[in-house]
């Protein structure tokens, strides 16, 4: 009986990991015909041939410029943000296995938005230089949160409840400085809070890419064990999983890529929050769920971009329209919590 109990448990095993290659297969597709879509389609449309002969430097003109130098770091710096907002949200919400524990909701990115804001408008300086204090005050922020969060069982919901409210004292900063700053510099601290491809420049690569690359590929080593903890932290030291030592790296690698994203492209709402459950129902129970949370971050945000460039007269930021999906979302989660009389940790 229980041999035939382990057989049983391979064959939906098997088919479960089946699902999650196609899945993985298909969401790759996708962000690749998406990719193409933002190369091709803008106020000025070009063919599937002519963006290839631009990219390889065959033909040149205007159109070598509004691909290679506006399209194309929108395409790398979009995917890359993407993917380690997607990878970040799945990390947080398994970590704390709490749907509402993503970077966007607990403050993590309200720090980093606060510090560029504070460098735009109070010390009039952006660039590298805004993105890198960016990025040291979400960690910043974000080690505060988890000191004051302390230990136990209650870690997780103490963590949301004090993100919350640092989210909310970080907000209330951020519209002071608006309401004090230069009004030349107000609206550039807008359209970056509201989360905006518009001024990624290639120059945002190399960084974005290697910080997502090496965060992302220690959370894939990791999430064998943070698959475990998700059972409970009792059954996970019964398992021979270091639960400290994963939850400290896990955190600090999920926080290093929101941190990092948000300061390339701003803040862009909902990906993070919107991923892991997406990727969740896409391929329940898979072990590749985070690689799937990643590719559903890069198709929201290029899905975004897409729509806000070709559909709206307007070309409002793509934070504005990942928003519009995440916040109906968040109600409907919040109202089942309440039905089911859950709390939040």
């Amino acid at each position: 009986m229980n041999q035939l109990a382990q057989e049983n448990l391979k064959r939906i095993l098997a088919r479960q990991n089946h699902r999650a290659t196609v899945c993985v297969a298909l969401l790759l597709v996708v962000a690749i015909l998406l990719g193409c879509g933002m190369l091709m389609l803008g106020n000025t449309n070009y063919s599937l041939a002519e963006v290839f002969a631009y990219l390889l430097g065959k033909e040149g003109g205007s159109g070598a410029y509004t691909i290679g130098s506006l399209r194309l770091p929108k395409l790398l710096v979009g995917g890359l943000a993407g993917f380690a907002f997607g990878v970040s949200g799945y990390t947080f919400q398994s970590l704390l296995r709490n749907p509402l524990a993503s970077p966007d909701i607990i403050g993590v990115t309200a720090g980093s938005s606060a510090a560029a804001v504070f460098c735009i408008l109070i010390l009039g300086i952006s660039g590298p230089l805004a993105s890198g204090f960016a990025v040291v005050a979400g960690l910043a922020v974000t080690g505060l949160i988890l000191l004051l969060s302390g230990g136990g069982k209650a870690f997780g919901s103490r963590m949301i409840l004090i993100g919350i409210g640092f989210q909310a004292m970080l907000n209330a900063l951020i519209s002071w400085m608006l309401l004090k700053g230069s009004e030349y510099d107000v609206g550039t601290a807008l359209r970056w809070l509201r989360g905006s491809l518009n001024s990624v420049q290639m120059s945002d690569v190399p960084v974005t890419l290697i910080v997502t690359v090496i965060m992302s590929g220690l959370l894939f080593y990791c999430n064998r064990y943070l698959r475990m903890m998700q059972l409970g932290d009792e059954y996970a030291t019964a398992l021979g999983v270091p639960i400290q030592a994963t939850r400290i790296c896990c955190l600090v690698a999920a926080l290093i890529l929101s941190a990092t994203a948000t300061a390339a492209t701003g803040p862009i709402a909902s990906v993070a929050f919107l991923s892991g459950p997406i990727a969740g129902r896409i391929a329940p129970g898979s072990r590749k769920t985070m690689v799937l949370s990643g590719l559903v971050g890069v198709i929201l945000v290029y899905a975004a971009e897409l729509v806000s460039k070709n559909v709206f007269s307007t070309g409002y930021p793509v934070g504005v329209i990942t928003g519009l999906l995440g916040a109906p979302y968040l109600l409907l989660l919040l109202l089942n919590l309440n039905k089911k009389g859950e709390k939040l940790g």
